[in-house]
């Protein structure tokens, strides 16, 4: 009877001693996420971050802004809650600070948000927007000598949209560049970015500047769901002419 019992209470132990540290191993590993997520948007706790909102380029208010645009903005406030950091909302044409204070998340491209199209001209100068206007009014995004179009191929119609990560210099917290040829293709990066942050930290550093094209396929079917690499541009975007 002693000995039944003496099993029983080390059984419990024993599966109490391995919950406790199944427990620990998973507090362990989820903090370790939440630290490198941290370190990749340069978002440690308790810090501020700036969400740059652009305008609605077809709106005749300099305050509209875009539906899908919005979604882009929920999901980066929806990021930047889970690091346990604040963001503050500030218009295109209101800020008036310098790279490097703070993590920023910059929407749009530069026809809709100065900030873009300044951070552009000093950061990424390898990269130009060219406006096209038409049935569907849309920038050509050009970098180095690649060329990206708002259009259809094979019948299926696609747009484009930059990705890209500045560091004003070392210790500096990043500054975050979503520039689409529509609101749907800034909402899709903000997918693509917010879904492969671990791809793009093991590739890039988590510190490391980097450019790339993004290809949304079919959004007036798929909306922003369906997103693919459509060119690494980095070492193109960032080099100076000449």
């Amino acid at each position: 009877m002693i000995d039944s019992l003496l099993n029983l209470v080390l059984g419990l132990l024993a599966s109490a001693i391995s919950a406790g540290l199944g427990w620990l191993a998973h507090t362990v590993r989820r903090r370790r996420r939440l630290g490198q997520v941290r370190e990749f948007f340069g978002l440690p706790g308790g810090t501020e971050c700036l969400l740059v909102v652009n305008r609605h380029t077809a709106a005749t208010s300099s305050k509209s802004v875009s539906r899908n645009d919005v979604y882009a903005l929920m999901e980066l406030a929806a990021l930047v809650r889970e690091c346990g950091a604040q963001a503050d909302l500030v218009a295109h044409d209101q800020v008036r600070q310098g790279l490097g204070g703070k993590a920023e998340f910059c929407l749009g491209g530069p026809e809709s948000n100065e900030r873009t199209a300044a951070h552009l001209a000093n950061w990424l100068p390898g990269v130009s927007f060219t406006a096209e206007p038409g049935p569907h009014w849309a920038s050509t995004i050009a970098v180095g000598d690649e060329t990206f179009r708002f259009g259809s191929a094979d019948g299926t119609p696609r747009a484009y949209v930059l990705l890209a990560r500045v560091h004003a210099g070392p210790g500096s917290r990043p500054v975050f560049l979503i520039a689409g040829q529509t609101a749907t293709s800034n909402h899709a990066a903000v997918r693509y970015l917010t879904s492969r942050h671990r791809q793009l930290a093991h590739r890039h550093g988590r510190d490391g500047g980097f450019a790339l094209m993004l290809r949304v396929v079919n959004p007036e079917a798929y909306g922003p769901d369906v997103v693919e690499l459509a060119s690494d541009v980095t070492a193109k975007a960032f080099a100076t002419a000449g």
